[in-house]
């Protein structure tokens, strides 16, 4: 993935030209090893997809709508029918 801060060209040959070399590039850098362990990233990716799964679940029917209009009224900048 090129790096964000890479300036490109503002001459279109000179940009059409390091867009293919990008493209064509055999000499492309191995990602380097960052001393993940592979288990602890599984563990970690499984705890965050089911998050917010498992709280909800537990959740009565009538709880996710009064927190959905509780965040409503938090975003539009209303107050609480509680305060």
């Amino acid at each position: 993935m090129p790096h964000r801060s890479r300036k490109r060209p503002t001459d279109l040959n000179q940009l059409a030209a390091s867009i293919v070399d990008d493209a064509t590039d055999e000499n492309k850098a191995e990602p380097e090893d960052d001393g993940t362990d592979p288990a602890a990233v599984s563990l970690e990716r499984r705890g965050g997809l089911k998050g917010g799964a498992a709280p909800a679940a537990k959740l009565s029917p009538e709880q996710p709508s009064e927190q959905a209009r509780k965040a409503a009224r938090v975003r539009c900048g209303k107050p609480s029918a509680g305060h």
